[in-house]
């Protein structure tokens, strides 16, 4: 099979999902919106500019720097903005360029991978040229309706011409199979709901209780260091049974849509009910706003603001934590939450639909209204002083990873639906 992929080739939700192809019998092309080289075999890499996509660093790069206005926290939301309103208007070039590269590689199946602007990229593509259009799949992530779409007349516009134009829908929660027939999907086509990066290999992300043999099978990079000194490396509860400090992590990063203002505004009223409380937030090194608050709240000895972390860290840093918090006020099925549920974390989450979906509160998580600082340190500390509740949401998230998504399984569903996409 032949599958051309339209996809931001930095992304490792993107790149997780494309690698299942890549070490089967497939030719796998890649059209990326950023400019790339990822550490895949595939066929061919071709980058396309899209809502001015080459004006964006790469996230791999590393630290973001201080006061930039290209990345500073304040002009997240500006550029954003900006993006909506201008940046459909580079769709119909861009879509030219894909055209020919279609034309060049005739794939099976073309799947854009997102709808801003990978899917609205693919779909003007095959409204200029629908004769030999191969059939498109359309993946949707997290936010794409319902914090995208809306923004703008235009990219209300091309959100429903990506619906309405897409031979099969690929989402990773349910409730936007629903929002995609309100913008136009034909519900009698394919559709399906898998994790957006295909799942959770198990053999990176896994609970502290299986470090020894998993490590001894796939090696181990060095933890990351924290400012608490009576962490134990790794273990979980276990450990801190002995006298370990707690461990919160906050995975999710500077994002329009994550309430980190409340998250940073949690940690002094945690600290008031338990002192001994450790923080941490992968890929806020360098953000000037996340240091500002750190300082001004005076939590910088139980805060740890860590640059982005590679898989593996980023798994042993869930093994070591408790509780896992993700303030979003918009979400689809994030990635970091399975992720930290399968290595053990207690997930506290925002009180969403799509959230609902995997939480079930009391049962194996707590749901939180993301702009109530209060309500968040409340469900934190709770969880800290509850460990039978920690016990029973750990044996609960363990059966939803392995049922609904390890990876291999949920990846050998999308090969099948390919197939049946191309039919």
């Amino acid at each position: 099979m032949k599958i051309l992929f339209v996809a931001d080739g930095r992304s490792p939700i993107a790149l997780n999902w494309i690698k299942y192809w890549t070490k089967r019998e497939h030719e796998v092309f890649l059209v990326s919106s950023f400019p790339t080289s990822p550490d895949l075999t595939l066929s061919r890499v071709d980058f396309i500019s899209v809502a001015f996509s080459q004006a964006k660093s790469s996230p791999s790069t590393g630290v973001r720097k201080k006061n930039t206005f290209i990345w500073g926290a304040a002009t997240i939301n500006l550029r954003t903005a900006l993006r909506h309103w201008m940046g459909p208007l580079t769709l119909p070039k861009a879509a030219q360029q894909l055209n020919e590269i279609i034309n060049e590689v005739r794939p099976d199946i073309v799947h854009a991978m997102r709808v801003p602007y990978e899917g609205m990229l693919a779909s003007t593509a095959k409204k200029l040229a629908p004769q030999n259009f191969p059939p498109l799949l359309i993946s949707i992530w997290g936010n794409d309706f319902t914090l995208h779409a809306p923004s703008s007349p235009l990219m209300r516009k091309y959100t429903r011409q990506t619906l309405k134009l897409a031979n099969a829908l690929h989402a990773d929660c349910h409730r936007d199979i629903k929002l995609a027939e309100k913008w136009g999907f034909d519900a009698s086509l394919p559709s399906i709901v898998l994790p957006g990066a295909g799942g959770i290999d198990q053999s990176v992300f896994y609970p502290a209780h299986l470090s020894n043999q998993r490590k001894e099978a796939h090696g181990a990079e060095e933890p990351v260091p924290l400012k608490g000194n009576t962490l134990p490396p790794s273990g979980g509860d276990a450990q801190r049974a002995e006298g370990g400090m707690p461990l919160i992590i906050n995975p999710r990063g500077f994002r329009n849509y994550i309430r980190n203002d409340t998250f940073f505004k949690a940690i002094p009223l945690v600290l008031k009910e338990r002192p001994d409380a450790q923080f941490i937030c992968p890929t806020m090194k360098g953000e000037a706003q996340a240091e500002d608050w750190v300082k001004k709240l005076g939590v910088e000895k139980s805060t740890t603001l860590t640059k982005p972390l590679s898989r593996t860290q980023l798994a042993d840093t869930f093994r070591r934590a408790q509780v896992l918090v993700s303030p979003s006020t918009h979400d689809g099925t994030p990635n970091s939450l399975l992720e930290g549920m399968a290595c053990g974390c207690y997930p506290i989450a925002s009180d969403l639909e799509s959230i609902r979906e995997w939480i079930t509160p009391e049962e194996n998580g707590l749901l939180i209204d993301p702009a109530d600082e209060k309500s968040l340190a409340k469900a934190i500390v709770r969880v800290l002083n509850d460990k039978s509740s920690r016990e029973r949401a750990f044996k609960e998230n363990q059966k939803i990873i392995t049922e609904r998504a390890e990876y291999n399984h949920s990846m050998a569903q999308a090969k099948d639906f390919y197939a049946k996409s191309i039919a």
